[in-house]
This record gives structure tokens, C-alpha cells and sequence, in this order.
């Protein structure tokens, strides 16, 4: 059983990266994060709050997306190509396909949130310059320069030797060779001397980070169950809806929630992802405990069992052949 599972997260953790839509909205990601510093250098407040914020914004919205797109393709352009049927006439039980499914993207989208959320601490490390008399940081300008020169060439190069797919190659190479880079900066100032306490990363942008992939696995949850009901565009359209709406649950179920029985059942339905949501603690200057992510953890996972057990059940009635 463990055997089969394994085989169906594998092949879709290696369908998903090979997709081209994977790659675009990667690709994009990340050059909205390196155009970040130069849009929040003009503003009033702290540049590096904005920064901050704009660097977690893109990291949920590409997150949101390669999950949606991901999941989408992994069940529902299956079940429609009817290769799904060929699996599933096999002694394969229905909800393993589904957790295989759902193991397959949530490894692909973490590995996807991985890479920007290197990006991020290396944005973030280097900052925005304010006055005229601030310097670049060129260790990290080196060390994104190599990574992303390495990774295109060596990506290149698989392609061209061995017929590797390039986007995945690129992908694999660029995340290895970025957390060396991102190892190495730990260690190292801006001056290229040896001085780990002044690295400047901060363990708020990795706590964030973690959150907001939390609220990614719960999204590719959700994809993965409409995707077993509904094609690709009425998937993405109730992902969106769900989304934005679990952006505003408290506002919109929770003030009624005393009165209304309604208000209560649309509160535990829908996700309530402004508790993954941090932005108000990035102006407070507040810290993220543990005990807080732990919480956010546990529910997370609850709500991902819920999902993925409805997502079972409305699989197993569906007509695959």
C-alpha cells in the first residue's frame, strides 16, 4: 500500500515540476520579488516594512496559484485525458490516488515556496536603499548572480547532455545551489568578513514563510477536492473564491457569528487564513511565537484531514471510465 502511494506522489511530484505553467509562475515570482526593492523605495514609512510585506504578498499569491494550476492538473486534466482510468482499473483504492495526488503537489508547491522564500532572505538581507549614500551588499548580488548563472547552465547542460527536462533541471540545480549561497551568507557580512551575528536575516521572514506555506497546503487540500468534481476553470474559480474569502473571515462570518447559526457554519467551513496571514505584526514590530505556529499548525492539519477526507468520498462515486 505504502509502495503504491509512494509510486502515485512521485510521478506527480515529477509531472508537476515538468509542467510549463510551474516554471512561468516560478519564473515570474521571482522576478516580482527582485523588482520589489525598487517599488517600496519611495515610500513614507519604513521601506523595508513595505519590502517586507510585498516580498510576503508574492509569496502567498504564487503559492495560491502554482497550487491551484498543480492540483487542477494532477486529478481533474487526468480524469478528462482518461489516463486516471488506467490506474485506477488496477488494484490502486481510490483514496490512495487522492493522498498520492495530494503528497505529489504539496512537495511540488513547497519546493516552488523554497525557492522564493531563498529570494525573500536574500532581498530582504540586501534591503532598499533609501539615500544616495547607501552601497549595494554585493555578497548577496554575487551569490544570486552565480546561483541563477549556475542554474540556468547547468540546467542547459542536463538538457543538452543527458535530455533532461530543462525547467525541472534549472529548478533542482538553482535550489541547491541557492541554499549553499544562503548557508554561506549566514555566515558572512557585507564586508566578506566571517560575523554570523550580523548576517541580517531574521527569523520573523522564516516564521512567515512557514505559515503562509501552511496556508498553501491547505489551499492544494481544497484544489485537490474540487479538482475530483469540476475541470480546471470552475476549480480555479472556487480556489480563488475560497481564498479571498478566508482572507476576510472574520469580517464577514465572525461578527455575526454570536447571532447567526449560518455565520458559525460558514466560519468552520471556510478556512479562516488571516491566522497565516501576518502583516500586522510586520508594523508592530512584534515577534512571532511558538506557541502561535504550533496552533496554526494543528489547525492547518485538521482542516487538510477534513478536506482530504470529503475530497475521498466524492471521489469514490466518481465515473472515471
Amino acid at each position: 500500500m505504502l509502495s503504491k502511494l509512494y509510486v502515485i506522489a512521485k510521478n506527480t511530484f515529477i509531472e508537476t515540476v515538468r509542467q510549463p505553467v510551474y516554471a512561468v509562475i516560478l519564473l515570474i515570482s521571482l522576478i516580482l520579488l527582485i523588482l520589489s526593492p525598487s517599488i517600496t523605495m519611495y515610500s513614507i514609512d519604513d521601506d523595508n516594512k513595505l519590502l517586507r510585506e510585498i516580498c510576503l504578498s508574492t509569496l502567498f499569491l504564487s503559492g495560491l496559484f502554482i497550487a491551484i494550476f498543480s492540483s487542477s492538473g494532477a486529478i481533474a486534466a487526468e480524469l478528462e485525458s482518461k489516463t486516471a482510468s488506467t490506474l485506477l482499473c488496477k488494484p490502486v483504492p481510490r483514496f490512495i490516488f487522492v493522498i498520492g495526488k495530494f503528497l505529489g503537489v504539496t512537495t511540488a508547491v513547497a519546493l516552488a515556496h523554497y525557492i522564493c522564500t531563498i529570494a525573500m532572505l536574500l532581498i530582504m538581507r540586501h534591503g532598499v536603499m533609501q539615500t544616495a549614500s547607501d552601497e549595494m551588499d554585493m555578497t548577496v548580488v554575487l551569490v544570486a548572480a552565480v546561483t541563477l548563472l549556475t542554474a540556468f547552465s547547468l540546467g542547459a547542460f542536463f538538457n543538452f547532455s543527458w535530455d533532461w527536462n530543462f525547467p525541472s533541471a534549472t529548478i533542482v540545480t538553482g535550489t541547491i545551489v541557492g541554499s549553499v549561497g544562503t548557508l554561506f551568507l549566514s555566515f558572512f557580512d557585507s564586508t566578506w568578513k566571517f560575523n554570523p551575528a550580523e548576517n541580517k536575516f531574521h527569523i520573523f521572514d522564516i516564521y512567515s514563510s512557514l505559515l503562509l506555506l501552511l496556508a498553501i497546503i491547505v489551499i492544494v487540500a481544497l484544489a485537490i477536492m474540487f479538482s475530483t468534481r469540476f475541470n480546471v476553470v470552475i476549480t480555479l474559480s472556487f480556489c480563488v473564491g475560497v481564498f479571498l474569502l478566508g482572507l476576510i473571515s472574520d469580517y464577514v462570518f465572525g461578527r455575526f457569528a454570536e447571532v447567526h447559526l449560518w455565520a458559525q457554519a460558514a466560519r468552520v467551513i471556510v478556512p479562516n487564513l488571516q491566522v497565516f496571514w501576518i502583516s500586522d505584526a510586520i508594523y508592530e514590530n512584534s515577534t512571532i511565537p511558538g506557541i502561535y505556529i504550533a496552533k496554526t499548525a494543528v489547525y492547518a492539519l485538521c482542516y487538510t484531514l477534513g478536506i482530504l477526507s470529503l475530497a475521498t468520498a466524492l471521489f469514490q462515486t466518481r465515473e472515471v471510465s
